[in-house]
């Protein structure tokens, strides 16, 4: 098939960002808004809450080298998706943990992917990611494109992006670019 989009958000684009980047077969990797009202919102806006959309991330993935499936273990693996709203310190429903699908085909996986782990029990509590279809993404501001390469040493690059990179590492060294 080729290349693909997915399109999901769980707390900080930036963690998300920084994660999918260094997987090999993900070609692009863009932080940006999804799932609210109003068109072209600014991180102000977001961050207020008050608008409905989500920090997201779309990634342009080459499903011959990397399917769907396996960037949602990426996903499941570097978010705790049992928290609605939050991740961590950051509060609010624009860290919400959601899979906006872009076919049948990803929307089945998704779902059958949550089943799976919520019946494994790798979380105490149930998983609340949302499943929805993909609606506009918005392209989030250049400063926060491209974040933790250009910002490694940033407080919040240090005590909450390097963790979350050493687990995906340690989990999923093989999917890791060469």
């Amino acid at each position: 098939m080729g290349m693909q989009t997915a399109t999901l958000g769980g707390g900080c684009f930036w963690c998300l960002e920084a994660a999918f980047q260094g997987l090999d077969g993900v070609g692009s990797v863009v932080s940006g808004y999804a799932g609210g009202a109003g068109e072209r919102p600014t991180y102000q806006q977001v961050c207020t809450g008050t608008t409905g959309h989500a920090e997201v991330v779309e990634i342009g993935f080459d499903d011959t080298r990397i399917d769907f499936e396996t960037l949602l273990e990426v996903f499941f693996t570097i978010h705790d998706p049992t928290t609605l709203n939050r991740q961590g310190a950051d509060v609010g429903s624009q860290y919400r943990s959601v899979i906006f699908y872009h076919s049948d085909a990803q929307r089945e996986i998704a779902e059958r992917v949550i089943a799976r782990l919520n019946a494994e029990g790798v979380w105490p509590d149930p998983i609340v990611t949302q499943v929805q279809p993909a609606p506009t993404f918005y392209p989030a501001e250049a400063y926060h494109q491209d974040y933790y390469r250009r910002n490694p040493g940033q407080g919040y690059c240090q005590v909450v992006i390097s963790p979350k990179l050493a687990k995906l590492r340690a989990h999923h060294a093989l999917l890791l670019a060469k």
